[in-house]
């Protein structure tokens, strides 16, 4: 078994990819849990099969089809539900089962094989390029710089829209242009876990943070650092053992989430211990 890993680029440009798939997915993930839009990112996700599917079969890069498929579901979701037109758990199941017929349909159409398709649902550490991980790079400090300069905004709609609006008479500005770079995000970062799991890249790193913080700004540090263990875990494991790199990336996440909430668990029974005491 080769223990320098490091020695082949495509370990090193996964390595790379992590460090700002985490940052992007650590930011972008802290804002769908806390304001409870896990649903719709789920919907965006799947939805995005679509691009992929009409990219395949018009000839163009597949990511640039599921970034236009992925946010204009995005929008149209987030417009449904605030002019109120459609309930939006119906939008989301509409657009969610549009996406994945629309790409199926699509990718069968187009001839030949398409060798690159399972790095799509699953992730594959062999089709991250140096055009993604520059991608990624640019929307981390995309993101950085958004969630800095309006940080009070985007946390009051995060927890209380109602009170948001006292604050801003932009907030469904700001919600279209969020959930825009969700969309943009989500899409980004499949070629690293896949359509089928990177929702849960961006939903598994808040959740751990959460169980040692509430604070806003704390959920998205923790968040970034737990995802970036588990992603570049993640990886390694997937080398050596020659399994899908979007799976091992999640299983890893999940057994740091268990290990999280066991750790919290001790704490709190010992605090308890010494209070009765």
């Amino acid at each position: 078994m080769d223990i320098n890993i490091f020695q082949y680029e495509f370990i090193v440009k996964g390595l790379l990819g992590a460090v700002f798939a985490s940052i992007t997915a650590g930011i972008v993930g802290t804002y769908i849990v806390c304001r409870r839009m896990v649903f719709l990112s789920g919907g965006i996700t799947h939805a995005s099969f679509g691009g992929i599917g009409i990219g395949y079969f018009l000839g163009f890069n597949p990511v640039l089809g599921a970034a236009i498929f992925g946010i204009l579901s995005a929008l149209g979701i987030e417009y449904l539900s605030v002019r109120h037109k459609i309930r939006e758990d119906s939008a989301i199941g509409i657009l969610w089962a549009f996406g994945m017929a629309t790409g199926i349909i699509f990718i069968y159409l187009t001839p030949g094989y398409s060798p690159d398709l399972i790095g799509y649902l699953f992730g594959s550490i062999l089709t991250v390029t140096n055009a993604d991980i520059i991608a990624l790079g640019i929307m981390s400090v995309i993101l950085i710089i958004y969630f800095s300069v309006f940080y009070r905004t985007i946390l009051y709609i995060s927890y209380d829209e109602s009170f948001a609006r006292t604050y801003s008479s932009y907030v469904n500005t700001f919600k279209y242009v969020t959930t825009a770079l969700v969309a943009l995000t989500i899409v980004l970062n499949i070629r690293m876990a896949g359509v089928v799991l990177v929702i849960s890249l961006l939903t598994i790193p808040p959740n751990i943070a959460m169980i040692f913080t509430r604070v806003y700004s704390e959920i998205i540090i923790w968040s970034i650092i737990s995802g970036f263990i588990g992603t570049a875990a993640g990886y390694i494991i997937s080398y050596y053992l020659g399994i899908p790199v979007g799976a091992t990336i999640i299983f890893v996440l999940v057994i740091l989430w268990l290990l999280a909430k066991f750790y919290s668990f001790i704490i709190k029974g010992l605090k308890q211990s010494a209070i009765n005491n």
